[in-house]
């Protein structure tokens, strides 16, 4: 496929998939045809990088399907000038629609392989407000905290409350919550007294292992 094929590609998946569904935000639509998914990818999935679903990546681990990358990135409520912690850096294309949105990202992998090769693709595609670091992140990121938003790609048991500690009054945390076969999409937003939560609806992602989420077998 030529560059332009993925543009073209872009657009559609940005149409049929984002817009059909609807997410309205047009500076969300605007990163999602911006950023090239196919280039967190290995190449032999590169043509089924625009499809309606998620794609794997490696270490068991997966690309997002775009829609729910942009429901995500959504329901964040970002205005361009925030500090975003994201949990589960997987291959980087998350954190890339990021940074076309907001200030400054700070993402922790768990998986040390999985972290290289998205701060190469990043750093190779000019992403510079993204900050990785391999760690357990359901402990979050205290040293930066608070927060304006906090996004976690994979599913947990539970909100973890530590994460909740580094938001932000005001800030957004989402989050898959549920067992290891289906979740529901949360959105909490922290008060000035307690935490008011929304059913974004259901959704699958991977486990979210840590001592805060769920426990590594054996």
């Amino acid at each position: 496929m030529k560059p332009t094929d993925f543009a073209l590609a872009r657009r559609k998946m940005v149409q049929e998939q984002l817009i059909a569904r609807g997410i309205k935000n047009e500076k969300v639509l605007k990163a999602m045809r911006k950023v090239p998914r196919h280039l967190f990818l290995e190449e032999g999935f590169w043509p089924q990088a625009y499809g309606d679903f998620p794609l794997p990546i490696s270490e068991g681990q997966t690309i997002s399907q775009p829609y729910i990358v942009a429901l995500m990135t959504e329901a964040l409520e970002l205005k361009g000038d925030e500090k975003i912690l994201e949990i589960g850096t997987g291959s980087g294309y998350q954190a890339a629609v990021l940074s076309e949105l907001v200030e400054r990202i700070f993402s922790i992998e768990r998986i040390s392989s999985l972290a290289t090769k998205a701060r190469r693709i990043l750093d190779e595609l000019g992403y510079a407000n993204v900050v990785i670091k391999v760690s357990d992140g359901t402990y979050g990121w205290e040293e930066e905290a608070p927060f304006d938003g906090i996004i976690v790609t994979a599913g947990g048991p539970e909100v973890p409350h530590v994460l909740l500690q580094q938001l932000k009054v005001g800030g957004r945390l989402v989050i898959p919550v549920g067992d290891e076969y289906s979740q529901i999409l949360l959105r909490v937003v922290k008060k000035k007294k307690g935490y008011k939560e929304e059913d974004l609806g259901g959704c699958r992602f991977v486990k979210l292992i840590g001592d805060h989420g769920w426990k590594v077998e054996g």
